[in-house]
């Protein structure tokens, strides 16, 4: 399994992890703020991004994906990191969290804590955002820069959708038009069972937009009864993706979370409800890589 990644910043090690659809960039605004104090590693799942899909005969289902992050974490020498997901992305962490792979896992509105309807809803608009992103660019991109368009384009995702410019909404779009995983993904999120069980010993942190049109806060609920020492946070205001409607308060619940006091002393402690606080941004510069694992005898290319 081949992944697309990039390394930044100095300190306890975070890797990222995104959305359906989305990739790494999904968390451009939040990176700033974590590396003057963090390393943080952002991550193209397999067939999302740059990442290509996975070789021929593995399926796209949770087990895979964590076996081969796992593989991708030692190739990149990563010890048990810190792993915060958001979406798709937050459920991986939720299971690499119980496969003993992270030191501690953040999770901002993971999915698989729905019910069947609340299922048939997301898949609904995910795959009309799917529709969308398919229409020839100079369409997405005229329609991106008027206001309805633009508010048509982002509206069930964003709470915030004047914090991403017209330039973001169509480099998104071009994203999930080209994530060769998404349908495969798609289908593997059709099993039921997604996430069952406790993730003991370890620090977890639930993360939640209190406006969050796709994945409703009742699931943030069902998801605290089945982790029930998890610390759960509050992001006010915030839709399904709170990276951009807030990304200093999705960077500051990040801090917390992956503080080594912090994870040392979080499970016992008091897990009421608590809402984010803010934090002020700094500047960063990057470059791509791409590291190479093997999964169950296969080596991707």
């Amino acid at each position: 399994m081949t992944v697309a990644y990039e390394r930044r910043g100095t300190g306890e090690p975070v890797v990222l992890l995104h959305g359906i659809g989305s990739n790494r960039q999904a968390w451009d605004a939040v990176v700033p703020l974590l590396t003057v104090e963090r390393e943080v590693i952002t991550v193209d799942l397999p067939g999302f991004g740059e990442s290509p899909d996975l070789p021929d005969g593995l399926p796209h289902d949770l087990p895979t994906v964590v076996a081969g992050l796992g593989a991708v974490f030692t190739e990149l020498g990563l010890e048990r990191p810190h792993v915060v997901g958001h979406s798709l992305g937050g459920l991986i962490a939720l299971r690499l969290g119980q496969a003993g792979l992270a030191r501690s896992v953040t999770a901002v509105a993971p999915a698989g804590f729905w019910s069947h309807t609340e299922r048939w809803y997301a898949f609904t608009v995910l795959n009309a955002a799917h529709q969308i992103a398919r229409l020839p660019e100079p369409i997405t991109a005229w329609l991106s820069q008027t206001i309805l368009g633009h508010a048509a384009l982002t509206g069930t995702l964003y709470m915030r959708a004047d914090l991403s410019t017209p330039e973001a909404v169509v480099a998104s779009l071009r994203g999930l038009r080209q994530a060769v995983a998404f349908q495969a993904t798609m289908r593997a999120g059709r099993a039921r069972d997604l996430f069952v069980g406790d993730i003991p010993d370890l620090p977890v942190t639930l993360a939640w937009g209190t406006a969050d049109r796709v994945l409703p806060t009742r699931q943030a609920a069902r998801a605290a009864a089945i982790i029930p020492m998890a610390r759960m946070v509050w992001l006010p205001g915030c839709g399904h993706v709170p990276m951009n409607d807030a990304p200093q308060l999705v960077a500051q619940v990040i801090l917390q979370a992956t503080a080594p006091s912090s994870t040392a002393e979080r499970r016992g402690a008091d897990c009421r409800p608590e809402m984010a606080l803010t934090l002020h941004s700094t500047d960063i510069s990057s470059s791509a890589r791409h590291t190479r694992s093997t999964v169950d005898g296969h080596t991707g290319s």
